[in-house]
């Protein structure tokens, strides 16, 4: 059995080893948790209980302090098990799926948790075990604000990629009127410019150099339009959200600290990267570019 199948059966904890950065950090674990619940989009599983086997990993931030043996200044393994019930308790699910992003967002929202991996598996539907696993990390749980009503919201931005065409097109305001029209967040994504740049033939190297292109066409941008605001950190994406302002993405500094960051540095799939990211509603690219398969946020093309 080859090393990459193997993982894909191997236990969340196996998998969160493989895909750690070279800093990784503490986890906890849930091993084999049966719980019972009605669940299934099939009427023969309507009004049965099944049985249902958690196995969750959750990778934790650093404890800032030392611990002193106090329960209280880490992630304690009931806030998972309460997140299980939690959510099997606020209303009956059709999907597997659907009941482990619920989980997941649950259990990010723990201030330690940082990236959640989320095994459910039906027990009584056939001779083996039948089951999903997603991962997820803090970044990818949605940004939450308080509207006009003093309710907590979600906030899922737009993310749109813009050829240069675009950019520099005469309709670009009128293209901005409609995306905001949407009642949408909106984040703006830019390619490569049309200039020359240096070509080191080094990854590392030419991969900064890529980036910070980006960000001059990013700047050109938003030259076109007084709405537009440059910005290259997550804390000044969550700030402008809030605050309704057209964001246009800088990417280097997002991209070069993240952990668990994009290996690619091709345009597009940085965009979609930060769209998964944001917990985006969808994703719109102008341009024949290619967009890379597996995005867990809608795609739209322009």
């Amino acid at each position: 059995m080859t090393s990459d199948i193997r993982l894909a059966f191997a236990h969340p904890e196996e998998r969160s080893l493989a895909s750690a950065s070279a800093d990784p950090r503490d986890r906890i674990s849930l091993r084999d948790h049966v719980v019972e619940a009605d669940i299934g989009a099939f009427q023969q599983e309507r009004g049965l209980k099944q049985r249902l086997r958690f196995n969750v990993v959750v990778e934790v931030r650093p404890a800032p302090t030392p611990l002193e043996d106090d329960v209280d200044r880490i992630l304690s393994y009931d806030r998972i098990t309460e997140s299980i019930a939690a959510e099997l308790a606020a209303e009956r699910l059709n999907l597997l799926e659907t009941l482990a992003a619920r989980v997941a967002e649950r259990v990010l929202e723990e201030p330690q948790a940082m990236r959640v991996f989320v095994r459910v598996e039906k027990l009584d539907r056939g001779p083996g075990a039948l089951g999903v696993e997603i991962v997820r990390s803090r970044a990818e749980a949605p940004l939450r604000a308080v509207d006009a009503s003093g309710a907590l919201q979600s906030l899922h931005p737009l993310v749109v990629f813009l050829d240069n065409a675009t950019i520099a097109a005469p309709d670009l305001a009128a293209r901005l009127d409609g995306w905001q029209a949407r009642g949408l967040p909106l984040i703006l994504t830019v390619g490569l410019p049309d200039l020359p740049r240096a070509e080191t033939g080094h990854k590392p190297t030419q991969r900064r150099i890529d980036l910070l292109a980006i960000e001059q066409n990013a700047w050109t941008l938003a030259a076109r339009d007084d709405r537009c605001v440059v910005v290259a950190t997550r804390t000044e994406i969550d700030w402008a959200m809030k605050n309704g302002k057209t964001i246009v993405w800088a990417p280097s500094k997002l991209v070069l600290d993240a952990v668990d960051g994009p290996h690619s540095r091709e345009p597009v799939a940085l965009a979609l990267w930060l769209a998964e990211l944001t917990a985006a509603e969808g994703f719109i690219v102008h341009g024949d570019v290619t967009v890379p398969a597996g995005s867990r946020v809608s795609v739209e093309r322009a």
